[in-house]
């Protein structure tokens, strides 16, 4: 059950087996179905999860009521609404599930007295973070002023099998354009 996740934290951290155990039995097994939705809008982001299995996004709706997403967490990767799970405001977006999922959730509190007491967990939360950080801003750059064709050739570029995962609608809603402007492209490609 913890074989992921213990190799996700030992390919980033040099980490006692007496230290993993203490990690690990911080999180518990949790079972998601297709679309289910984990946190919803308006809701306050109360853990952490890490994907054994399956696929979650991180999405909300604009102003014409059409799905805009932000993040997916695939196998072998942590996700939360970010922004909610460390202010302890209301999300202002939903944490779905995509698929039949397997998941390990760590609560809120068990997470962050990791980070205090746990000086590798710590160092992968900031590396979490800074990850993060560099791949949104890789995103917003990017795409501003891209046309939708160098918006898929950029995803491709550095996200290459993102588009193999996704239907094209989900991926057409991270790219902010549409399902049949996708097709399109990716026929041309």
């Amino acid at each position: 059950m913890f074989d992921l996740l213990i190799a996700y934290l030992k390919s980033r951290s040099n980490i006692s087996d007496e230290t993993m155990s203490l990690i690990c039995s911080k999180f518990i097994l949790v079972k998601a179905r297709r679309n289910e939705i984990l946190i919803g809008f308006d809701e306050v982001c109360k853990g952490y999860y890490f994907v054994n299995e399956g696929c979650l996004r991180l999405f909300t709706y604009n102003i014409d009521g059409n799905e805009t997403t932000r993040f997916f967490g695939f196998k072998g990767g942590f996700c939360t609404a970010l922004p909610s799970f460390i202010q302890q405001t209301t999300a202002q977006e939903y944490l779905q599930a995509i698929s039949k999922s397997e998941l390990l959730y760590i609560t809120r509190s068990d997470f962050f007295r990791l980070v205090e007491t746990v000086p590798q967990f710590a160092f992968i939360y900031r590396e979490i973070l800074e990850l993060g950080f560099i791949n949104a801003q890789k995103r917003i750059y990017g795409f501003q002023g891209f046309s939708a064709l160098e918006k898929v050739r950029w995803i491709i570029k550095f996200q290459p099998d993102f588009l193999l995962r996704l239907s094209n609608k989900m991926a057409a809603s991270y790219l902010g354009i549409s399902p049949s402007t996708l097709s399109r492209i990716k026929y041309q490609l």
